[in-house]
């Protein structure tokens, strides 16, 4: 599959917790950082998520912020 989405991060599940509609999934990435999603419910079960999962994180943001420590 071939996609336009350019922040492709690759990682690992290591928690799914379902809610009534949504699911929070968290996810280590490969550098170590952790990010977290809130998909639907219907959605982790249709991609079999579960802690161990090899998954790819994929960011389509029309903003992107940074911050520095510095003055």
């Amino acid at each position: 599959m071939r996609l336009s989405i350019r922040n492709q991060l690759p990682g690992t599940v290591i928690s799914v917790t379902p809610g009534e509609v949504m699911a929070v999934v968290k996810v280590r990435l490969t550098g170590g950082q952790e990010i977290t999603s809130a998909i639907t419910l219907e959605a982790a079960g249709a991609l079999d998520l579960a802690p161990g999962t090899a998954v790819h994180a994929l960011i389509k943001s029309t903003e992107v912020a940074l911050a520095t420590d510095g003055d």
